[in-house]
């Protein structure tokens, strides 16, 4: 926070005429970027006065934070509360832990739906009574590449931030050194519904703490992705005191081959992110109501899931030798198997295939026989073959067509099936040559 916040705060900071500007206005995008304000250049803070998003990088806080913070007249809060602004972006800056303390209050005054703080270091502790009872129109409140002390240890400050938190709806703390979340935090933000800790360094020990009974109880988007997690089963049994839960994405994490386990995930759970995790077979068991199921690059030889709600299937970047059996997903409408060892679509499955809205299976070592040719060509004239078609999809074999576009592989009859043509021609030259007799 630089001191053009509290400029826009209302703190009274006197700006010196003729210095250079240092607020840059995107109209356009209605951005406002602030570099390195100090209280002889806040006044160009102005220009950002139209927009909807503002920024603020750099600047010296630490001069601040025994500044007089006097309340604020009628018409500055008439002012303040004038502002379109939407979100702001706090950068590259120090923040004494006591003048944020003081000063977050001051957004109540304001429309301001979205604070983030980046690549920032949070020093000391704040005396955050001075919140007690107060409401913010914070809604999303983010923290990217932050430094700053455990969070046990700051229940305290949680308790006088209660009113607000309880309202938040959006938290990403992510890239931060996260290890754990105290129980207590959890159980304050009773309306979140989306909470993103990816980049940290979350193990397996830390979640069932995190996610306690009655922490997060509106929760319905986890991003735990590039932790430090390895235990499915582990994963699992943390996140059955989340009865909302809806979107996970366990991404970037490398999970260890587990026996089943008799875990229970939360039957919301629609949608689930085991991308670039490791896997050599499909863990068990899986959340029984899923929509969309991404175990893209992976090392997965085999597909063997059954389950019958699954809508959209990302399975590229693996092993598969064979195209999973379409029967198995009565509602599927996507399927991705780019980037495998398949070599050829079954005629059966080809059938199947077409009535769904969108397939990928390029890059694959394509066998071009008449059959293997054919299926895909057939397949790509329902209209349904995506992305990749024709550029990504070559033969493999046999030897003739390798390295061919399987487009351009001659698959008509006459090619095919010559006896399909020679035999009915005979049988029609005998049927003349009897009638000429």
């Amino acid at each position: 926070m630089s001191v053009a916040v509290l400029l826009l705060l209302g703190l009274g900071l006197q700006a010196a005429e003729g210095r250079r500007n240092r607020c840059f206005f995107n109209r356009t995008q209605e951005h406002c970027v602030c570099h390195n304000l100090s209280e002889q250049t806040a006044g160009s803070i102005i220009q950002c006065l139209p927009a909807t998003v503002v920024e603020f990088r750099g600047g010296d806080l630490e001069k601040y934070t025994a500044f007089p913070i006097r309340d604020l007249d009628s018409s500055i809060i008439d002012t303040l509360g004038s502002l379109i602004i939407q979100k702001i972006i706090i950068a590259d800056v120090l923040v004494p832990e006591v003048l944020l303390a003081r000063v977050l209050k001051f957004f109540s005054y304001t429309h301001v739906q979205e604070l983030a703080f980046e690549s920032c270091i949070f020093q000391g502790t704040g005396d955050w009574t001075a919140m007690d009872g107060q409401s913010l129109p914070i809604l999303s409140l983010g923290f990217h590449n932050v430094t700053s002390a455990p969070l046990t240890g700051h229940e305290q400050a949680f308790s006088s931030l209660s009113r607000w938190l309880e309202t938040l709806e959006e938290l990403a703390v992510t890239g931060s050194g996260v290890t754990s979340l105290p129980c207590a935090i959890g159980r304050a933000f009773r309306a979140l519904r989306s909470l993103n800790l990816a980049q940290n360094s979350l193990g397996d020990g830390s979640l069932s703490p995190s996610f306690c009974q009655g922490a997060f109880p509106e929760l319905q988007e986890l991003s735990l992705r590039h932790n430090n997690l390895s235990s499915y089963r582990g994963v699992c049994e943390a996140m059955e005191l989340l009865p909302a839960l809806q979107h996970l994405d366990l991404s970037h994490n490398q999970l260890l081959a587990e026996p089943p386990s008799s875990c229970q995930w939360p039957p919301s759970l629609r949608h689930f992110n085991l991308s670039n995790t490791g896997l050599a077979e499909v863990p068990t068991p899986l959340p029984p109501n899923l929509q969309v199921l991404d175990m893209s690059h992976n090392h997965l030889h085999a597909a063997d899931i059954s389950l019958s709600s699954v809508k959209k299937l990302f399975l590229n970047q693996n092993l598969l030798q064979a195209v999973p059996s379409i029967r198995n997903y009565p509602l599927l409408d996507t399927l991705h198997l780019d980037n495998n060892s398949i070599s050829e679509l079954p005629r059966d499955e080809v059938k199947l295939l077409g009535r769904l809205q969108d397939v990928a299976v390029a890059a694959n070592p394509f066998s071009c026989s008449c059959s293997g040719a054919g299926g895909l060509q057939a397949l790509a004239a329902t209209g349904h073959l995506g992305q990749g078609w024709p550029g990504g999809y070559r033969c493999h074999s046999p030897a003739q067509y390798q390295g061919w576009p399987v487009a351009q592989v001659p698959v008509s009859v006459l090619h095919c099936d010559p006896a399909a043509v020679v035999a009915p021609l005979c049988v029609a030259l005998a049927l003349l040559g009897v009638a000429g007799a």
